[in-house]
């Protein structure tokens, strides 16, 4: 609508889990989608191969930053989040730590303890310089 066309569609599909009563210690990297039920205390990425969606339910609690492109929070957060294409904050969410995002979406009741930083889109201009007068 209006022109705008949404760039990555989210990852619909939920390939792991990390259930309530789990606890990892370490960091993760992954590809497609993870909910996180239970704790985590380490770093959460995703591979840049393709769109990537994290899900932070309520009771799940994150010790470390997130790098992914698609992320839903519920729980807590203790650390810095890079949503590169799309963050949606629920009405339990907790986050103490900077939140970098594109596009934002937050429910009443969400809470962030940090500052909001929008990035900005992509783009690279390429400028053709020419050599005026040059004696050889």
């Amino acid at each position: 609508m209006f022109g705008r066309k949404k760039q990555h569609v989210p990852q619909k599909q939920i390939d792991s889990l990390i259930g309530a009563s789990t606890t990892i210690e370490g960091d993760i990297d992954f590809v497609g989608g993870l909910r996180v039920d239970g704790r985590v205390k380490g770093h959460i990425h995703s591979s840049n191969a393709g769109p990537s969606t994290l899900v932070i339910s309520e009771k799940a609690t994150v010790d470390g930053e997130i790098r992914v492109s698609h992320v839903v929070v519920d729980g807590s957060v203790n650390g810095p989040i890079y949503a590169t294409e799309y963050l949606e904050l629920l009405p339990n969410a907790r986050i103490t730590g900077d939140v970098s995002y594109r596009t934002l979406e937050m429910q009443v009741g969400a809470v962030v303890d940090g500052r909001l930083l929008h990035m900005q889109q992509e783009s690279v201009d390429v400028i053709e310089l020419k050599r005026l007068g040059t004696a050889s």
